[in-house]
């Protein structure tokens, strides 16, 4: 016997993009729309495969519905599904707990949910499929949900569906932790986990996968995106297929101003860089961070007006395909080793280290910083956690500035 299934997981539906501040009002609605847009294009493409079943490994919303319009559309495309007559399998994360996401949602008949007191199975006897799971009851889930799954059914191709960092991955809470040997423990074909936003096959016999999240939500995210499909025949699997869905790409540029005597030419670096990425992209939006470093003549203009080079550097993406978004500017150049005085009895950047080193000034930094974050709508990055590199933008702004004035007079 031969089939496909399908393996998803962390749709985050209703998630906000994070750390973009867009003023494009179109580029912004777009990369707004691009979740929703990849889970159709994921239902789309398993229809035409056609699938057996699909299995959704947690993390299907991002928390509590703010409006019903989030848990309408997931029901709608995943209807496509049972009306093709294709049975779901869904299993709650930590986003999408019992103790997070207070309201019902009537699924399709069709459609099955884990557990989450305890472990549960699922049969589809025609396909000789067992699947076994239990989604989380409350957020922060400690405990190793693994061991207490049952034991195979004999004869059939057994599924362990489970949300879990398995035994720690970076960027990811360590939530229904177990090893490798706890999952091999069981016996099972396959285990469909969820969690870590990077796919990975973690193992192979018997396969252990995260498919990874289907949209890239902030610069952390990078990369293609989507789910697997898993083929079967005579009860063993093939290796995953990814299936790539994702309607945005986050990616980021880091070029070296030293390598560039004029601002002509490291802005035509950044097109050049840029058009590396359109072409990774393939056709998606791109949400792109810039980041410029280096000791170079350069920093003397980059610093005194910052805003206009960050437009500068957006243009200068947006050459090579309009369908850039710049995510962030990063400045982080440094004038050349020898910096000029402003005259034989006044080091103006001695002073300004001064001043920046004194921790009244940090203090008060922090608290204007605090009143700004108070003002500003979610999610906003913590202006806060980047004390260092604005103080220091601050001290070069000032310096360049005081240069270009001396040197005027």
């Amino acid at each position: 016997m031969r089939f496909t299934f399908l393996h998803a997981a962390d749709l985050h539906l209703g998630s906000p993009f994070k750390g973009l501040s867009l003023r494009d009002e179109n580029l912004a609605a777009r990369l707004a729309g691009a979740s929703r847009e990849a889970f159709t294009d994921l239902i789309d493409r398993a229809l035409e495969e056609p699938i057996a079943f699909a299995i959704f490994a947690g993390d299907i919303f991002d928390g509590d519905w703010r409006d019903a319009s989030i848990a309408l559309f997931f029901n709608r495309q995943i209807a496509r599904l049972a009306k093709a007559g294709i049975p779901i399998f869904l299993l709650k994360g930590n986003h999408d707990a019992d103790s997070v996401v207070t309201r019902s949602l009537v699924l399709p008949d069709l459609a099955r949910q884990f557990p989450t007191r305890r472990p549960g199975s699922f049969e589809l006897p025609d396909l000789r499929v067992v699947l076994h799971g239990r989604g989380f009851a409350d957020r922060v889930e400690s405990e190793n949900l693994a061991r207490a799954y049952p034991a195979p059914k004999p004869g059939w191709f057994n599924i362990g569906v489970l949300h879990s960092s398995l035994d720690g991955r970076p960027g990811h809470a360590a939530y229904a932790p177990c090893t490798l040997d706890d999952l091999r423990a069981k016996n099972y074909d396959y285990w469909a986990l969820g969690h870590v936003h990077a796919h990975e096959v973690a193992a192979q016999d018997p396969w252990v996968v995260f498919p990874g999240n289907l949209q890239g939500r902030s610069i952390r995210e990078t990369g293609p995106k989507g789910a697997v499909l898993v083929d079967v025949e005579d009860g063993r699997a093939a290796p995953p297929r990814r299936l790539i869905v994702d309607r945005a790409r986050f990616a980021e540029i880091t070029l070296d101003a030293a390598a560039h005597d004029d601002a002509a030419s490291l802005l035509r670096a950044v097109e050049a860089q840029a058009r590396v990425e359109v072409a990774l992209a393939e056709g998606r939006l791109l949400a792109l961070r810039i980041r410029i470093g280096g000791a170079s003549p350069l920093h003397g203009q980059l610093a005194a007006d910052p805003a206009r080079w960050r437009d500068e550097i957006e243009a200068a993406a947006q050459r090579a395909h309009e369908d850039i978004a710049l995510e962030r500017f990063i400045l982080e150049t440094a004038p050349p080793p020898a910096i000029p005085r402003l005259d034989s009895d006044f080091d103006f950047a001695a002073l300004l280290d001064e001043c920046f080193a004194d921790s009244s000034l940090r203090e008060a930094a922090l608290a204007a910083l605090a009143a700004v974050e108070a003002k500003t709508p979610a999610p906003a990055p913590r202006l806060s956690d980047e004390l260092d590199a604005l103080l220091r933008e601050a001290r070069d702004l000032a310096l360049a500035r005081a240069e270009r004035g001396g040197a005027a007079s």
